[in-house]
């Protein structure tokens, strides 16, 4: 089978770069061993978050640090063989969080979250998506007043560097616009251009059938291998082998195992992740996605349930799951939602997100290979900025002009 362009991995990222390559005429074939948005692009916590200009950084405190050797934290908690496993790329994580360097990566990293709900836009009309998407945006709640007060500080700053829209609410303005919510919250800051999604897999779907629409074809399948043949690329498949001039690798958490087989050692690691659905009475659901900014947890009410998903476990990919995180995430859930319900599933769901140290994706061309094209790395944001990247990506191998200055995202730069 010989296809233009073979697109591997149908998560938000990879999806989104097929849509647009089929869009500007190309033949397109989507590979997954998954149908579209079932891995990563799942588990998340359903937000197209505008506001997140700044990425997470490393902890640099050194009372933040000595916090969480006891691995109780929600919003972080690690396996030791995973922080063995990934020491390189966590230094040089630790390295990018610090003052000198961060400032310059959060502008990078801003120059694509602030194309976010906009390149979302077209596909969610074109693949008649609207009603997943709620445009209210969402709380970031605080326990504690010194936080909140800070956080509005850089609020502000987020509003006039990159047009953030937010409003601040104390603990009356909050139990006005959430009643549901009780316990003793300091405030909240209502981040109000950002945008939720009550299905966030079913979101990925619907872009994938509209990439159908569009001429695109999908083949679910394990991928085998990958390597040049002639001037083009064969994929080896559990359903046979393809050929195709040009391959993107949208693989997520797997791309830094494939590109080794192709010579690259970019240090990615990952940071995991726990979900699971509670029930709640319809009286008593949440009107807004809820972050616990001070604990680590989002509270998603999703078309599932309400979906609570805990922070980030430094864990090798293949590391058998460790449920402690997501459970001490709902004892700290119900002191704030008493509502919430019982769970809905039997086994909590756990995925990863993909990372690189400087925080940043990989956007472009590999540099050791022609018609090898990079996207992953996108950490937490994957779901937010799919569409952008498709975009980007599409407009390097179409030879088009960039929206964005994208040397800071190229691959050599490790």
């Amino acid at each position: 089978m010989s296809r233009g362009t073979v697109v591997l991995g149908a998560g938000m990222v990879g999806v989104s770069i097929a849509w647009h390559l089929a869009r500007r005429g190309r033949s397109v074939l989507l590979v997954d061993r998954r149908p579209p948005g079932r891995e990563t692009s799942y588990g998340n916590g359903g937000l197209i978050q505008r506001e997140a200009v700044r990425p997470y950084t490393f902890p640099r405190d050194f009372g933040k640090l000595l916090s969480a050797l006891p691995n109780r934290r929600v919003d972080i908690r690690y396996q030791m063989s995973g922080m063995l496993t990934y020491a390189g790329p966590l230094l040089g994580y630790w390295r990018s969080s610090s003052p000198r360097h961060y400032e310059r990566i959060a502008n990078e990293y801003a120059s694509l979250i602030t194309l976010s709900t906009q390149e979302h836009e077209p596909l969610i009309e074109a693949a008649g998506a609207g009603e997943l998407i709620g445009k209210e945006g969402w709380l970031e709640v605080h326990r504690d007043p010194g936080e909140l007060e800070r956080r509005g500080y850089e609020a502000e700053d987020a509003a006039q560097r990159f047009g953030v829209t937010h409003n601040l609410l104390d603990g009356a303005g909050l139990a006005q616009l959430e009643p549901q919510l009780g316990g003793v919250l300091a405030g909240a800051i209502h981040w109000t251009n950002s945008w939720s999604v009550s299905d966030p897999g079913g979101l990925v779907a619907a872009y994938a059938r509209s990439f159908e629409q569009q001429g695109g074809e999908i083949l679910q399948s394990d991928i085998r291998r990958v390597s040049q043949s002639g001037g083009g690329w064969r994929i080896d498949t559990d359903a046979g082998s393809l050929d195709a001039e040009e391959v993107v690798v949208a693989l997520g958490p797997w791309a830094g195992s494939w590109l080794r087989d192709l010579g690259y050692r970019l240090p990615a690691f990952v940071k995991r992740g726990y979900h699971m659905h509670y029930g709640a009475a319809d009286e008593k659901r949440l009107g807004h996605w809820i972050a616990d900014a001070d604990v680590g947890y989002i509270l998603a009410p999703m078309r599932a349930g309400i979906r609570l998903t805990t922070g980030a476990e430094l864990a090798r990919l293949d590391a058998p799951p460790s449920y402690g995180q997501l459970d001490a995430a709902e004892r700290k859930a119900r002191e704030i939602y008493p509502a919430l319900g019982q769970r809905l599933e039997d086994e909590p769901w756990k995925g990863a997100r993909p990372c690189l140290p400087d925080m940043k994706p990989v956007i472009g061309p590999a540099p050791q290979h022609k018609g090898l094209w990079l996207a992953f790395g996108h950490g937490h944001q994957g779901f937010t900025m799919g569409p952008v990247t498709g975009r980007l990506i599409a407009e390097m191998m179409e030879g088009e002009p960039t929206a964005v200055e994208m040397t800071p995202f190229r691959a050599d730069r490790f």
